[in-house]
């Protein structure tokens, strides 16, 4: 029982952690969005966009793909976690997993049996 609660713990401790990660790369991804809106503005009133301006472009496109795949990378690391959560879960009580599964099994028969 011990180990469960430890896990149940460790779960609320990882989504924590990956809502503030997530919270931060949104706000750094807003931020380059920003720059690059601003950029497009200053571009439409120039002829050709000068060195600067299109290297400070190039710069925010690239921050923000990088953002995007760590993004990308603390969500396919949060799915992991889960799935191993839950695989221990399964594993330390197996009988519980499938009355469980059995449960959702008949609500979801019911649901469609409705309609």
């Amino acid at each position: 029982m011990d180990q469960i609660q430890q896990n149940g713990k460790g779960i609320a401790d990882n989504q924590a952690a990956g809502t503030a990660a997530r919270d931060k790369l949104m706000d750094e991804l807003k931020h380059a969005i920003g720059e690059a809106e601003d950029w497009l503005k200053d571009s439409t009133r120039q002829a050709a966009p000068d060195t600067d301006t299109r290297a400070r472009f190039n710069d925010t496109l690239r921050t923000a793909k990088t953002d995007l795949r760590k993004l990308e990378d603390s969500l396919i690391a949060r799915s992991r976690n889960a799935a191993e959560s839950a695989n221990v879960y399964v594993r330390d009580n197996p009988w519980k997993s499938v009355g469980l599964g059995a449960a959702i099994g008949v609500v979801v028969g019911l649901l469609i049996a409705r309609k």
